[in-house]
C-alpha cells in the first residue's frame, strides 16, 4: 500500500472568503499531495499573488506563493492509503497536467455552476476540489460519491476512507511532528 495525502486550505483571502460563504465550511480549497511532508502539492489555484483571476494548474509548497504571504492559513490532511495500482494512476495523471500545464485554466464557470448544483465540465479548466476528485476518480477512487464538478472540499472530510494526520496552522506542519509520524507509518 502506499498513501497519498488530500489536502484543505483556508488562506483567509477574498476569493476564499466568498467561496466559504458558498460552501459554509471550515476549509475552502483542496489540494492532493504525493508525499507526507508535502512537497509534491498539486491543485488549481492562484498563478499570481497579485491577480487571483489568473489562475489554472498549479503545484504548491506550503512556504511559497499564497501560503507565504498568508501566513495564518489553516489546514487539515488526510491521509489516504492507496494501491500500488492507484497510486501509478494518480502520478500518471498529475503527469498529464504537468506536461501540458499551461493549456489548463481555473474553472471559475464551473464554480459558479457548482453553487447552483449543475456540474459544468469542461476540458481544460477545472477549480481545486473539481481537479483533486478528477484525479482521484482516474484511479478508481471517488471519495465524495458524486461527480468531479460537484465535489466540494468540505466532500472529502466525510469519506470514512480518509485518515486526518494533522488538523491547524499550514505554517506549522512540519514543526507540529506530523509529516514524519504520517511518513513513518
Amino acid at each position: 500500500m502506499k498513501s497519498i495525502y488530500i489536502v484543505l486550505t483556508d488562506t483567509g483571502t477574498r476569493f476564499t472568503r466568498m467561496i466559504k460563504f458558498v460552501t459554509r465550511a471550515p476549509y475552502n480549497h483542496a489540494s492532493i499531495a504525493l508525499d507526507p511532508e508535502l512537497n509534491e502539492v498539486y491543485s488549481f489555484g492562484r498563478k499570481s499573488l497579485r491577480r487571483f483571476w489568473k489562475a489554472g494548474f498549479v503545484r504548491e509548497h506550503p512556504d511559497a506563493g499564497i501560503y507565504a504571504v498568508q501566513k495564518s492559513t489553516t489546514c487539515v490532511v488526510y491521509e489516504l492509503k492507496v494501491s500500488e495500482e492507484q497510486y501509478a494512476r494518480i502520478v500518471e495523471e498529475i503527469g498529464k497536467f504537468e506536461k501540458q500545464a499551461d493549456r489548463y485554466k481555473y474553472n471559475l464557470l464551473g464554480f459558479v455552476n457548482f453553487a447552483l448544483r449543475r456540474p459544468l465540465p469542461r476540458r481544460s479548466a477545472y477549480f481545486c476540489s473539481e481537479f483533486v476528485a478528477h484525479v482521484l476518480d482516474r484511479a478508481g477512487l471517488n471519495l465524495a460519491g458524486k461527480p468531479p464538478g460537484l465535489t466540494a472540499p468540505h466532500d472529502f472530510m466525510k469519506s470514512p476512507l480518509l485518515r486526518a494526520v494533522y488538523e491547524g496552522p499550514l505554517a506549522a506542519f512540519r514543526s507540529s511532528g506530523a509529516a514524519a509520524r504520517a511518513a513513518a507509518r
